[in-house]
């Protein structure tokens, strides 16, 4: 034990780490390039700044989207079969109630939300990562139909066909940005999470070890 009480514990497992990383980067790909996709087709009234688009022009973006994508999958995959396997999930996204949740939204509209033990999820922090995992197989399946709309045809029946796909795939990849600015602001309220996503350790107080 250090002389200020508090002791190194593991937070993240390596498996966790070197996924999170990876799925960061080819989920930067994905967006930057399905947006110069987009800007080819626009589904609405605007288009996304050059600037913030990858591929240059359609064909280049659609190298890049589909580089990005079996990226994605295959770390997705490990990160799936880790969570589920290992454990990791029930043990860091389960249980979580209605009433929890509720609780933690008002405590962290209030500022009050605490992150004492960074080995303990809050509810919102289960419900978050139980969300973007939920949306990012709506991406998959989506992006599915409007790669290949005539094989898929069956699944996009529940979306719309071709074009209701589209519109599925657009506002899940706004739901993942959305996570994404909301995971880093996080990030950036609680700093001393940050660095345990590298180290996979932190300090956590004896009182929340319960020595």
């Amino acid at each position: 034990m250090t002389p200020s009480g508090n002791d190194t514990v593991r937070i993240h497992p390596l498996v966790v780490r070197i996924t999170h990383w990876i799925n960061a980067f080819a989920i930067l790909l994905m967006v930057a390039s399905g947006w110069r996709i987009y800007n080819a087709s626009p589904l609405f009234e605007f288009k996304f700044p050059s600037d913030w688009t990858l591929g240059g022009w359609l064909a280049g973006a659609l190298q890049w989207h589909f580089a990005a994508m079996w990226l994605l999958a295959l770390n997705g995959l490990v990160y799936l079969v880790y969570g589920i396997v290992s454990g990791h999930f029930r043990r860091k996204l389960l249980p979580i109630s209605p009433p929890a949740l509720w609780h933690d939204v008002a405590a962290a509209l209030r500022g009050k939300l605490a992150h004492d033990d960074l080995r303990v999820y809050n509810a919102v922090q289960r419900a978050a990562y139980l969300g973007v995992i939920l949306i990012a197989v709506v991406l998959v399946l989506s992006g599915l139909v409007i790669w290949k709309p005539v094989q898929f045809h069956t699944l996009g029946l529940f979306m719309g066909d071709y074009e209701g796909a589209r519109y599925v795939h657009f506002f899940a990849m706004a739901a993942l940005v959305l996570f994404v600015i909301v995971h880093v602001l996080m990030a950036l309220l609680v700093p001393r999470s940050f660095p345990t996503m590298f180290t996979g350790r932190a300090r956590v107080p004896a009182a929340a070890r319960g020595d």
